[in-house]
């Protein structure tokens, strides 16, 4: 059974249709990707997974649990966990802090015992530092903890994001555009980075515009244009289908040997 599950989605906005009968599943495990042109409509797919829309038609199914009609605390609480397209950090808190703000979301301890300092509250504010830490060190932040996080730069506060989305402990990590903002350096780090995730078992849905990054680090694509779907497949497979060619130059390249990736 496949961990994300996105059945007939559609979502409209007045008049305008904004995904229009999307369907596509995401195996565990895997780095899947999101592709498009601008104004595709990937971000509001992202959106309509993570609670913050709901589809007007159509079903989203993670681990065979409907999402539909879910507040977004509650899916990031069954394993579901995204980064933002425009930074979305607590900019006068440190990357520390950031990152425990994720972790909270699995702590247990209520506000009472946070008053009244019980052993269990220390100890699993204890465990929340430990594993903030560890997850700063994970991306390359670790000797970044103290550091207010709007004095990072542009690139470590990406890595911030991830980090912070990866204390929430998902089973699937949503990417909105992680390399926007970074050079090639960061962004062949980053490549890396997803690789480690992986790794950890962890399943990664991306957005993102560097095609090569997109080629270097998902096993399996899927191209949406006007809110519909138009192809689905292996890397290699997408970068010569001619939808998908017309898709990015508005004309049909193909056998000149163009295309966008």
């Amino acid at each position: 059974m496949s961990l994300l599950k996105l059945d007939n989605l559609i979502k409209d906005f007045g008049g305008l249709r904004a995904v229009d009968e999307v369907s596509f599943e995401v195996e565990a495990g895997d780095v899947f990707g999101l592709i498009g042109p601008n104004g595709a409509g990937k971000t509001t797919v992202f959106n309509l997974i993570t609670g913050n829309y709901v589809p007007n038609h159509g079903k989203v199914l993670f681990n065979g649990q409907p999402l539909n009609g879910l507040a977004p605390n509650r899916i990031v609480s069954l394993g579901v966990a995204r980064t933002f397209q425009t930074i979305r950090l607590f900019k006068t808190l440190s990357a520390l802090e950031n990152v425990l703000a994720g972790c909270h979301c699995r702590m247990t301890s209520g506000s009472i015992a946070a008053m009244l300092k019980t052993p269990f509250q220390k100890r699993e504010e204890k465990e929340a530092i430990q594993l903030a830490l560890a997850e700063l060190d994970f991306v390359g932040l670790g000797e970044e903890a103290e550091t207010r996080s709007d004095s990072l730069s542009y690139g470590n506060q990406r890595l911030l994001e991830i980090a912070r989305a990866l204390a929430t402990q998902p089973k699937l990590l949503i990417l909105d555009e992680p390399a926007g903002g970074m050079n090639e350096q960061e962004t062949d780090a980053l490549i890396e980075i997803i690789a480690r995730i992986k790794a950890r078992g962890i399943t990664v849905l991306l957005i993102e515009h560097d095609m090569s990054l997109v080629m270097q680090a998902c096993e399996k694509l899927v191209v949406i244009e006007y809110g519909k779907k138009i192809a689905e497949g292996l890397p290699e497979e997408i970068k010569t289908n001619k939808k998908v060619i017309e898709a990015y130059l508005g004309t049909d390249d193909e056998e000149e040997g163009e295309t966008c990736f």
